[in-house]
């Protein structure tokens, strides 16, 4: 496993991290054993940071997270995400701060938090959901100032609403948060246009979710696919969309090669060819994902020619829009 700066502290971080929404809950089935041989996995081989959220199955993900990761040494770092009070998914500017994350709020999801996981401190807390429209905002400032003083966080960032990566750029060009984590895949680059970079000038750590479209670009899918029940997938891939995802991912199988084997370690590396991004967080329940996940942190490097031939595979869609109807 290799490792990189987490923004403005001293932190190492594994470049390769591990999502927790999946093993929460929304996924299918769920398999508690299996998700803490998961991250016991993870652990061996070098998995040193892991994300998750207070709503992730209303708890449990962070539950089954602060379980799994009792008695790890060395200690890893752990963020997880305090949703906005309101619970309304995306931020809109028309949206009060007052009414979504008030001082009050933020700490006592904290502290929630805090319990759920058994832990006296978190490394990261984020903001579930930003809209620019409040950088000038007390709020997330007086909450981040009063739990870094009490000792209970050590950063704190945002979480970017869903391919907005533009509506957090105002807040990184403070510099006054820790970081930001943004939807940044192969078929979704365009954070690399303006916040990828502005963070890397105001050391603001990226880090990159959702770096395998929800499982698309593990090449696992074809048009046949069906999601088992309780999958909030079979919303996501509805219709048509399964089968264009597939067609097009199936175009990205000419630039596997030796190093590169697989289709999700083509994905990963190509998040992690950004300077400015920390860590990419595929999510992982099961051993087998860690094992696929973490072999793409070889050392072997995407070419520039490459690089170039891949941004051209961008695909502009939003379908979260709809997946929950």
């Amino acid at each position: 496993m290799r490792y990189r700066r987490f923004g403005p502290s001293r932190w190492k971080v594994s470049e390769i991290g591990f999502g927790c929404w999946a093993m929460g809950g929304w996924w299918g089935p769920r398999d508690d054993a299996q998700a803490r041989d998961a991250v016991h996995l993870a652990l061996a081989r070098g998995v040193n940071f892991f994300d998750t959220a207070y709503v992730y199955g209303e708890g449990h993900s962070e539950k089954l997270l602060g379980e799994a990761l009792r008695g790890a040494r060395p200690k890893p770092f752990v963020a997880t995400k305090v949703p906005s009070k309101n619970m309304a998914w995306p931020a809109t500017p028309r949206m009060r701060i007052q009414d979504c994350f008030p001082v009050s709020w933020i700490v006592r999801c904290t502290e929630i938090s805090l319990k759920r996981l058994g832990l006296k401190r978190l490394d990261l807390q984020q903001m579930h959901v930003w809209t620019d429209a409040w950088v000038q905002a007390e709020e997330w400032r007086k909450a981040a100032e009063l739990l870094k003083r009490q000792g209970k966080i050590r950063a704190f960032g945002v979480s970017v609403n869903d391919h907005q990566p533009d509506s957090v750029l105002k807040l990184a060009a403070t510099g006054e948060i820790d970081s930001v984590q943004v939807i940044y895949n192969l078929f979704d680059p365009s954070p690399a246009e303006e916040l990828l970079p502005l963070a890397k000038r105001k050391g603001v750590a990226v880090i990159a979710r959702v770096p395998l479209d929800e499982g698309s670009l593990t090449g696992a899918f074809t048009p046949a696919t069906r999601f088992p029940r309780g999958d909030w997938r079979s919303g996501y891939f509805k219709g048509e969309r399964l089968r264009q995802t597939c067609e097009r991912v199936e175009r990205l199988r000419g630039f596997l090669r030796p190093g590169i084997p697989t289709l999700s370690a083509l994905a990963l590396k190509f998040c992690l060819e950004h300077p400015a991004v920390s860590t990419v967080i595929p999510g992982m329940r099961r051993p087998s994902h860690v094992e696929l996940n973490c072999s793409a942190s070889n050392g072997v490097r995407i070419s520039r020619e490459e690089l170039a031939a891949l941004r051209l595979h961008a695909w502009k869609r939003n379908f979260y829009q709809g997946a929950w109807d």
